[in-house]
């Protein structure tokens, strides 16, 4: 299936997030953290990629000061052309501007292999680790770098876990769904 034919899918479920009150967001997001919280994997992880979110995404702020009193570094991703630099920070309140007003650190890239957990984003993900992006492949693209024992997890609220996502050769899935209702687990090949 061809970028296109995603369209529609991508379409219905902003759609579906959009619908969301940003109290219903907030709410759903701190659901989400807390799932996330309560994971053995994230548990033990010493370096944790996470996202600034957009207004419509999950936020992922409550996250950082538990992660931080556990040890854990945090980066955030960076564009840089068509792919994303991770790059360390503690808060949200040291990010700037950046593509599409996407909030961004300053500082040194770090290398994608040291991370041990990757918190994404997503238009729409499946039971089965399928995830459908913005449609740029900045996310693919980055998730094929990680190394193979990176934990991959999409957080995304319950209005954005769809039956089925088509899969492109180039689309890499998430090991784990969070959403404010469920977590799915991934079985890897």
């Amino acid at each position: 299936m061809d970028a296109i034919s995603k369209a529609p899918l991508r379409a219905a479920t902003l759609a579906a997030r959009r619908a969301l009150s940003d109290a219903q967001r907030r709410e759903a997001s701190v659901r989400i953290v807390e799932r996330l919280l309560r994971l053995p994997e994230l548990r033990e992880a010493s370096t944790v990629l996470v996202y600034a979110a957009l207004r419509e995404e999950v936020d992922l702020t409550t996250l950082l000061g538990p992660l931080h009193e556990r040890g854990a570094r945090t980066l955030f991703p960076r564009v840089r052309g068509d792919r994303l630099d991770l790059v360390a920070a503690v808060d949200l309140g040291t990010l700037q501007l950046g593509h599409r007003g996407v909030r961004e650190p300053a500082g040194r890239a770090v290398d994608p292999a040291v991370v041990d957990i990757a918190v994404v984003p997503g238009v729409a993900f499946d039971p089965r680790g399928g995830r459908l992006g913005a449609g740029g492949g900045h996310y693919d693209r980055l998730l094929a770098e990680l190394a193979g024992t990176t934990i991959r997890i999409g957080a995304a609220f319950d209005c954005q876990l769809v039956p089925h996502i088509p899969r492109q050769a180039h689309d890499q899935p998430v090991d784990l769904v969070v959403t404010e209702r469920s977590v799915h687990r991934v079985a890897r090949p």
